[in-house]
């Protein structure tokens, strides 16, 4: 076997894909006159940025997200309130060093799911241990271990990910106990790691969301206490490009 055969075995061996991939190509600039150190730096180089990707994909995967969007993919003209800017910022995760909660308060449909998501992406993307969930799927997770008596566990799980999205706060109500166990995850966050909430309530109906007010306005002050609150108004955009306030005018004519 010749010393090339055998390199390329070392490199299967050592796992190093892109460097085995890249090899003929440097090994000409090299007969071309590239030092070896240059082809050395150009073949670890192209090694670590493939593992770097490998890695962003891995922890985007990992991360729960209901879709893959990106800010690029947000129609910002369809949500002329939303400043872009600020999301802009928002992408940079200044707000994770800085622990701080996002908060998205809006009706169905108006893109609170897809900036959440946006941002978390950006995050997962940095390699900043990021987890999507929603709202439902997390009390229902409280609720099988309030029976098992183990909301402590659940608590701990959640508190590992230095960001935690939950979407779609407010579509159903829940019971005390539940919404105490709420509390804690967010009191376990509070001034340590970042929250990404959505929501279509606003926080004045939190109280009958969670049927105690008590619990409701606890949850709120360490929410609010360090965050950006971002309240979106305007049409739902799965009715875009439907018409369908158009389509109820012609039936009325007709009827």
């Amino acid at each position: 076997m010749s010393n090339y055969n055998v390199l390329l075995n070392n490199l299967d061996i050592l796992e190093l894909k892109k460097v085995k991939e890249s090899l003929p190509l440097v090994l000409d600039e090299v007969d071309k006159g590239m030092s070896i150190t240059d082809a050395l730096l150009n073949l670890t180089n192209a090694e670590i940025e493939f593992r770097d990707d490998r890695a962003k994909k891995v922890n985007v995967k990992v991360s729960n997200f209901p879709y893959i969007k990106t800010i690029r993919d947000f129609d910002f003209t369809y949500q002329p309130m939303i400043r872009k800017d600020e999301i802009i910022d928002l992408c940079t995760l200044r707000f994770v060093e800085a622990k701080e909660n996002i908060i998205f308060i809006g009706s169905p449909g108006v893109g609170k799911t897809h900036l959440a998501t946006s941002i978390g992406i950006e995050a997962a993307s940095q390699r900043i241990s990021t987890y999507f969930i929603n709202f439902s799927t997390l009390m229902e997770k409280f609720k099988s271990a309030a029976k098992e008596n183990r909301i402590e566990q659940v608590v701990r799980h959640y508190l590992k990910y230095t960001l935690l999205i939950i979407d779609e706060i407010g579509y159903l109500p829940i019971d005390k106990e539940t919404a105490y166990a709420l509390f804690q995850l967010v009191a376990a966050r509070y001034e340590k790691k970042p929250l990404i909430l959505t929501t279509n309530q606003n926080f004045n109906r939190w109280g009958e969301l969670f049927g105690d007010s008590i619990i409701a306005n606890a949850i709120i002050d360490r929410l609010v206490h360090h965050s950006r609150i971002i309240k979106i108004t305007g049409q739902s955009y799965r009715i875009k490009d439907k018409n369908i306030y158009d389509e109820e005018e012609s039936l009325k004519t007709t009827f």
